[in-house]
Parts: C-alpha cells; sequence; structure tokens
C-alpha cells in the first residue's frame, strides 16, 4: 500500500506474478484454453477514481499482454466492458480482435432478452400479468436496431415474484453500480446540460455526439464526454438509427429514471449544505416575514435544481416538485418542527413550521402559476390560508407570532408575498 491506499508492486515481483501466471496456463492447459474475462475496465475505473491510473494501466496491459499475445494454449478471448477496448493503451501490443458495441447490428440479440424471449419466460412461470409492469421498469434498450430488456432485472423480479406474487418491481441495478457517474455528471453540469437532464427526465429525447472510443483519461477533458459514457454505462440508449453525427438519446425505462431522480435529489441536497450561511439565511427570512429575501433566496435554489416533474402532468403534482424542494431545505434547520400537509383548520397546510423556542408558527401554500400568473396564484394562496383557518394549529400549539406566506412557482422562477 502506499500512503494513498493504492495497492503498489515492484517491477520485479509483477515480472515474477505475470510469469508464474503464464506457466500456468501453459501446464493446464495446454489442449487450448477459451478465456472469458467480464467488466474488463472496473479496475481501471477504480483507479481512475483513486489516483492511481497508470501503475493500473501498466499492471493491465503487461497481464494481458501475456494472456492473450504470448499465450500459446489460447484458443480465443471474449471481453466485455462499458469502454470500447480499441482505443485504450492497455490493448497497444494486441492485434486481431474484433469490437462490438451497443450501436453495432451484429449480435445485439445476445446482449439482453428480446420481448419474445420475456413473453415465453413469463407464461413459464404464470407471471403474464405483469407483463406490462416489466415492460415499462426493465425494457427499453436498443442494441443496433433490436429493443431488449435488462435480462438480470427481468430474471431478479421473476425469483421475487416467485416469493411473492404481489410482489412490486424493484430497482434492481441500483444494487449493482455505484451510480457515481451520474453524481459526477452533475457536479460538472452547465444550465444547458441541467436542461437536457430535465428532458430527458420527462419523456423526451436529445441529440448528442456519442464518442464510442474514450479512455478515463478522456472524461475530465470534455465535460461533453460524460453523455458518452451515460450511453456506454447504460444510464441512456439510443431511440432511432443515428443519421449523422448526432445520435439521439432517451433515458431506456422507469428503472433508471428512477436512479437520476434519486441522484438529482442527493446532489442538490449535497450543493444546499455546501453554503449552510446561505442557507440558514434563507430560512430566517421566513421568520423574520423578510419576503423579499425568501424570493431572492428560492430563486436562487429554482435556478440550480433539476425539475423532476412531468410537465404534463396536473397542476397539483407540479406544486409538489416545489413543496418538495422546500421541505428539503426547511429540514437543515435545527429547533424547526416542519409539518408537511398537516391537518390544520379546515383542512391541510402544504408546508408548516413551528419554532419553539420564538413562539413562531409559520404557514406556507404554493401554487403553480399558469403562463406566470404570479400575483394571481399568490393571492388565491394566501386567500386559501385565511378561509381554511391554516393557522388554527400554531395558534392552539402556542405560537403567538404567525407568518404566513402564499408562494407561486414557474418553471425556475417564484414570487412570494405574505399577509
Amino acid at each position: 500500500m502506499d500512503k494513498t491506499g493504492a495497492f503498489t508492486m515492484s517491477d520485479e515481483l509483477l515480472k515474477d506474478s505475470l510469469l508464474i501466471l503464464s506457466q500456468l496456463l501453459h501446464r493446464h492447459y495446454s489442449q487450448g484454453v477459451i478465456m472469458l474475462i467480464d467488466e474488463y475496465d472496473v479496475p481501471l475505473d477504480k483507479a481512475y477514481q483513486s489516483g492511481y491510473y497508470d501503475s493500473m494501466v501498466e499492471l493491465v496491459r503487461v497481464l494481458f499482454g501475456n494472456a492473450f499475445k504470448t499465450n500459446d494454449s489460447l484458443k480465443f478471448a471474449i471481453l466485455t466492458g462499458c469502454l470500447r477496448i480499441s482505443k485504450e493503451s492497455i490493448f497497444t501490443g494486441l492485434n486481431n480482435f474484433n469490437v462490438y458495441t451497443v450501436k453495432d447490428v451484429q449480435y445485439n440479440e445476445y446482449f439482453g432478452f428480446s420481448d419474445t424471449e420475456v413473453r415465453k419466460l413469463l407464461e413459464y412461470y404464470g407471471f403474464m400479468g405483469k407483463y406490462d409492469a416489466i415492460k415499462k421498469w426493465y425494457d427499453g434498450y436498443r442494441f443496433g436496431e433490436l429493443e431488449v430488456y435488462c435480462p438480470w432485472d427481468v430474471v431478479s423480479y421473476c425469483h421475487a415474484l416467485k416469493m411473492n406474487p404481489s410482489m412490486e418491481p424493484q430497482n434492481y441495478w441500483v444494487n449493482t453500480s455505484s451510480n457515481d457517474i451520474i453524481r459526477k455528471f452533475l457536479s460538472k453540469a452547465k444550465t444547458a446540460d441541467r436542461n437536457d437532464i430535465e428532458q430527458l427526465i420527462n419523456g423526451n429525447s436529445i441529440q448528442k455526439i456519442i464518442r464510442q472510443e474514450l479512455t478515463y483519461r478522456d472524461l475530465d477533458s470534455n465535460p461533453d464526454n460524460l453523455w458518452s459514457i451515460l450511453f456506454t454505462t447504460g444510464y441512456l440508449t439510443q431511440r432511432s438509427a443515428q443519421t449523422g453525427e448526432l445520435t439521439e438519446l432517451v433515458i431506456p425505462n422507469r428503472e433508471i429514471r428512477w436512479i437520476f431522480i434519486r441522484q438529482i435529489r442527493e446532489w442538490f441536497k449535497w450543493e444546499t449544505e455546501k453554503n449552510m450561511e446561505k442557507l440558514e439565511d434563507f430560512c430566517r427570512a421566513f421568520q423574520e416575514n423578510n419576503t423579499a429575501a425568501i424570493e431572492e433566496g428560492f430563486n436562487s435554489y429554482l435556478k440550480k435544481t433539476i425539475s423532476i416533474r412531468d410537465t404534463n402532468v396536473r397542476k397539483e403534482m407540479k406544486e409538489n416538485f416545489y413543496h418538495g424542494i422546500l421541505l428539503g431545505l426547511f429540514g437543515n434547520m435545527d429547533g424547526w418542527d416542519v409539518q408537511s400537509n398537516a391537518e390544520s383548520g379546515d383542512g391541510y397546510s402544504d408546508i408548516s413550521v413551528e419554532i419553539e423556542e420564538h413562539e413562531t408558527g409559520i404557514v406556507i401554500e404554493l401554487k403553480y402559476a399558469e403562463n406566470a400568473s404570479f400575483d394571481v396564484a399568490c393571492q388565491e394562496a394566501l386567500k386559501q390560508i385565511n378561509d381554511r383557518n391554516y393557522a388554527e394549529k400554531l395558534i392552539d400549539d402556542g405560537m403567538t407570532t404567525i407568518r404566513k406566506y402564499g408562494i407561486a412557482c414557474y418553471k425556475r422562477r417564484c414570487k412570494v408575498i405574505s399577509g
């Protein structure tokens, strides 16, 4: 181990280890060996993340050279990985190999389950009633000209159904990948990139240039390369055949959309908590009835976030998106008792807060401002607070100062009034 915790090996020890490996191959597989290596680039990814990439490249280059280039016992070998193998420097000593990617037609039916295969599987086990759910959650990948399901997900869900026939679809991908690539993308994303992610989450497609011949060295050289990595790692797929340089990209299914949404929420939480002083000033503005500061602060957070609402859903569902952001921000305040949709008066207020130390109660109603009609939506929100006596519970709980806010939101903008 070196001081970074990375594994290190002397040149002499490396040569001895590879020689032993080569001798073992010759001794035990003199009749011809078939070598299968899955996810060959995972050690490179871990090394890149931990800062010893060059050492790992050298190790893998020598290892593969002995295993594939100078190994007389080798009949043939198959390697799989996320990055296309033809450019990575670990293969400079090899030749006579073929590369097949998700864009190629050859062998496309072997990368996943076809719809016919899934139907046969479900019929065999008696789970055809789950076909629509499985298609929404695990289908959607396009390899060459063929649409396929993720086989691990389908098999895992069928196994779960055998144990519990009423089991709802689960996210099995999340347990097989760290999903760090999405967090890395979000941390580097510009406004245009965040807009593209919104389009994808809302079910639309985007067009990007996909570079399949990348190495891990290329990831930080150009932020646009991360689109290619999201594609090659299965977080995005192609919707149709490529026209020109651009590839039409979509999120393949509900499972991957769920991963994007979770990563976006975690990233936004991390982003807001980086500046706790700003966050606390924003929250205290509600306590101090400073509507200008509330409006400025909320607009600032909205500009940074990525909308995970469907633009075609009902108005109430759009309001839930802003509701969730505000709840998340308030959740960082010590001494604040924050309630969502709490019963009060003659209904349920969107958000109510009790700050016992200052005997201050806050009630908030959020509205989606259709066509940017902020003033109308704000007045409607305040009227609802007063008409339905949402402050009643706060008063009953001993809050002597009551703050009422109507907040109207539209896209990444908001307006705030108090009453």
